[in-house]
């Protein structure tokens, strides 16, 4: 690519975020128990009261944060731009509304941005996991965001 665009590289060993909504927590846990072996291989991370109950439940060992309405999505999208989480598992709730719908948008774009694989419900969580990507090392193209600055710099 030109250099609009930096290589970005996920190791095998990625950074994985794990998040639920209120209703999805059991479904979130469920799939932890699941693939304990697989998510044992990582490093995880999550949101307080999910972070809880899925250790709880697995024994997984997880880097909690606050809970989402307090800023833990928000500190999961700190964690994305500064290059610790590679991966998200966020089951969410299409049904309820979430006071804190905003930070969950910015946290959806915030993947977006820096390209990062996101399941938003089981079944594409599966597809991910069971991707041959999974225990791999993968290069992705993001924008060249110094770059990008310095040109929006020189047309203000």
């Amino acid at each position: 690519m030109n250099n609009d665009y930096i290589t970005f590289t996920i190791e095998e060993k990625k950074g994985i975020a794990l998040i639920a909504h209120d209703n999805e927590k059991p479904k979130l846990i469920a799939w932890c128990r699941e693939n304990v072996d697989v998510l044992k291989k990582h490093r995880l991370y999550g949101t307080g009261t999910t972070s809880k109950m899925i250790v709880d439940a697995t024994g997984l060992s997880i880097r909690a944060f606050n809970s989402g309405p307090l800023g833990g999505d928000q500190q999961i999208g700190a964690k994305i731009v500064e290059g610790q989480i590679d991966f998200v598992i966020f089951f969410s709730d299409p049904l309820t509304a979430q006071p804190h719908d905003p930070d969950v948008k910015a946290l959806m774009r915030i993947a977006q941005v820096y390209d990062i694989p996101m399941a938003i419900n089981k079944a594409t969580a599966d597809f991910m996991i069971q991707s041959r990507l999974m225990d791999a090392k993968y290069d992705h193209e993001v924008i060249n965001f110094k770059k990008n600055v310095e040109d929006r710099a020189g047309t203000l």
